[in-house]
């Protein structure tokens, strides 16, 4: 299974990026997104930024993800 988990852009060098997801940073192919610069957000798959999201949405989806962590036992679901 997979999230779609914004990533924010902290660092751009011709086609790749490298992108920030919850303090993890990832170097992307920013090949299949043109025009983006940093601070956009992007959801990336397989080491590619696949497309670009607005920063409100983007901004929405990781506090919602957030919220639902928080909800989740610290021993784990089911435990």
């Amino acid at each position: 299974m997979c999230l779609a988990i914004p990533a924010k852009i902290i660092k751009l060098e011709g086609d790749m990026a490298t992108v920030d997801v919850g303090g993890v940073k990832r170097t992307v192919s920013c090949l299949m997104v043109p025009d983006l610069k940093l601070g956009d957000y992007v959801i990336t798959h397989a080491g590619f930024a696949l497309h670009k999201v607005e920063e409100a949405d983007a901004l929405a989806s990781i506090k919602l993800l957030r919220d639902l962590t928080s909800m989740v036992p610290p021993e784990g679901p089911g435990e």
